[in-house]
């Protein structure tokens, strides 16, 4: 059936893994999904999941899935907690959201890695440093 749904370009929507420090002035990382764009995004669906190998076995961390009624124009929202011990395997993010009648769908992949400080940049929108991903 998902080969009978046109889906629209995404364009405007990121993904970013954001470094914050907590109460106690831990650093503390989180995903965020970010809406760059002027209009808001209707019932978002994301789902996530790390996937590779590590040490010569295979590692799978359960899907998690995320929902959003709605996601206002220029603005963020913290998706989930995300530990620092799976940055070495492929961290998967599949976002879907409708914008009117239309459906959008894109998957968001961090390569084993690719979250490091020295890909950090800053992520105005979340007013901290993070990786982001378009």
């Amino acid at each position: 059936m998902k080969e009978h749904i046109n889906f629209e370009p995404v364009e405007g929507v990121a993904i970013a893994i954001a470094v914050e420090q907590n109460e106690i002035g831990e650093d503390v990382w989180n995903v965020f999904l970010l809406n760059n764009n002027p209009y808001y995004l209707d019932n978002v669906l994301v789902a996530s999941k790390g996937y590779g190998m590590h040490e010569g076995k295979e590692v799978k961390t359960s899907v998690l899935r995320h929902m959003f009624e709605q996601v206002p124009s220029k603005s963020a929202v913290k998706v989930e907690p995300i530990d620092p011990a799976i940055f070495h395997i492929t961290n998967e993010y599949w976002v879907s959201y409708y914008v009117g009648d239309k459906i959008y769908d894109k998957k968001y992949i961090f390569v084993p890695e690719s979250i490091i400080a020295e890909n950090l940049v800053d992520i105005s929108l979340l007013n901290t440093k993070g990786i982001l991903h378009y």
